[in-house]
């Protein structure tokens, strides 16, 4: 992987454009982020001597006609490398049409796992402009069918190749998605911290993310300096890189549904219930241990993360956590979201509850105790 981090370091993509004979770059970028910011006049001035098509044409959270759409559009012309700048859904639709392209079949086939991807995919260039999801590190990319979340991804052919993380792209962000990507990227440190995939590897990753996003996301939220925009968005590729080792667990598994059927963006969705699976994974217990290493092991485990979280219990986590939320000023009560009733909450349950999805969660969770966990936020 060639990677670039800091700030003015989008001027590497020259760099990269020259050394590999880039000249017919096929764009993907998102609308309103890319169109009305500073991203834009950045990107046209390095691509102005370049042959380059523009594709933006699809909703957040990638369905699968947006995927389709896009890869039709690759296909009509013959592009050296495709270059996504944006958010988490403009570097997964880049991820998606780059491995597509060039492994024969529907795409269908390959996000129900019916194919297995034998190429690797025409050169990608991932350069994010929010501080979140870390997908520019990561092998795999959300799609979503109907209402249903899926992920395309290949350990092989899918890891990252091109990566600038400049964080002057992400001084233009509003406070609210500066507020939902940050708790994104901290959720899935979390996540990966307890993960029964974790590494020491992994886990250090998880440790110095977490450190600058409790020490970077208030100012960042309420009062943005260059140091924290910097460190964020440092904070939110670390992050992906813990997760591209060992995935994500129980509060993604969640999540999806809350978005799909409820609209509640996705760095919100999955922290609504990280307050109440740092109790629920404290409790662990020899009848429900998942992670291999035993109970022991993930209790040790857990106090470590209340500790990172410079709290003493796991009582404290949890106010800690969700008081971090309301201070970034997002809500934590599902009735006021749109969830109001047990009706609400058995779609959740129904569409969120995949024993695939939440198979990484160091504590089994069945579906009477994800019940119980919506009611204490309901």
């Amino acid at each position: 992987m060639i990677e670039y981090l800091g700030f003015n370091s989008i001027n590497k993509l020259r760099k990269i454009l020259e050394e590999s004979s880039f000249n017919k770059i096929f764009l993907i970028t998102g609308k309103d982020s890319f169109e009305k910011t500073i991203i834009k006049k950045v990107i046209l001035e390095i691509l102005k001597d370049h042959d380059f098509f523009q594709f933006n044409d699809f909703s957040p959270n990638p369905k699968i006609n947006d995927i389709k759409r896009g890869l039709d559009l690759f296909k009509e012309q013959e592009f050296d490398v495709i270059l996504s700048v944006g958010g988490g859904s403009v570097l997964d639709m880049g991820k998606c049409i780059s491995i597509l392209s060039t492994n024969n079949g529907s795409p269908e086939e390959y996000v129900l796992k019916q194919k297995r991807i034998k190429k690797k995919g025409v050169p990608l260039i991932r350069i994010p402009t929010t501080a979140g999801s870390g997908s520019e590190a990561t092998h795999f990319a959300v799609v979503y069918i109907d209402k249903n979340k899926y992920s395309l991804g290949d350990s092989d052919y899918m890891q990252p190749e091109y990566v600038i993380v400049d964080p002057q792209f992400t001084e233009s962000l509003p406070k609210n998605l500066t507020a939902t990507s940050g708790l994104d990227a901290f959720t899935q440190a979390i996540e990966s911290y307890w993960n029964i995939n974790s590494t020491s590897e992994s886990k250090n990753y998880s440790k110095k993310a977490i450190a600058l996003i409790m020490s970077n996301i208030l100012t960042a939220f309420q009062n943005p300096s260059r140091d924290s925009r910097y460190n964020m968005a440092i904070a939110a590729n670390l992050s992906g890189k813990a997760i591209n080792i060992t995935k994500t667990t129980a509060c993604h598994a969640i999540s999806y549904p809350i978005t799909s059927y409820f609209k509640v963006p996705h760095g919100h969705a999955v922290a609504l219930t990280l307050p109440s699976m740092i109790i629920f994974n404290s409790r662990v217990s020899n009848e429900d241990i998942k992670d291999p290493r035993g109970v022991d092991y993930v209790k040790k485990t857990m106090k470590e993360l209340i500790s990172l979280l410079g709290v003493s219990n796991f009582m404290e986590a949890k106010d800690k956590v969700r008081k971090l939320i309301d201070d970034v000023g997002l809500e934590t009560n599902l009735g006021k979201l749109g969830i109001k009733n047990q009706e609400d909450r058995e779609i959740i349950i129904k569409n969120g509850f995949n024993p695939e999805r939440v198979k990484n969660n160091p504590r089994l969770l069945t579906e009477t105790q994800l019940r119980s966990i919506l009611k204490d936020i309901k």
